[in-house]
């Protein structure tokens, strides 16, 4: 597993709920939706080339 960093998130309820059950939808924890959402932003960007990236973004 790669290593993580943690770090406090402070967020809208109305977003964090909105996430929540979009991470449900995708059968996911929020922190790996959370974490999906930002690589994919990332890599669209050009933020986060393929190789920076340990774990393929599934679609």
């Amino acid at each position: 597993m790669a290593d993580r960093k943690p770090f406090l998130l402070r967020i809208d309820p109305a977003v964090l709920d909105a996430v929540q059950r979009w991470a449900n939808d995708d059968l996911r924890s929020l922190n790996a939706q959370i974490e999906f959402v930002l690589r994919r932003a990332a890599k669209e960007t050009g933020r986060l080339k393929d190789d920076d990236t340990k774990r393929p973004l599934k679609p």
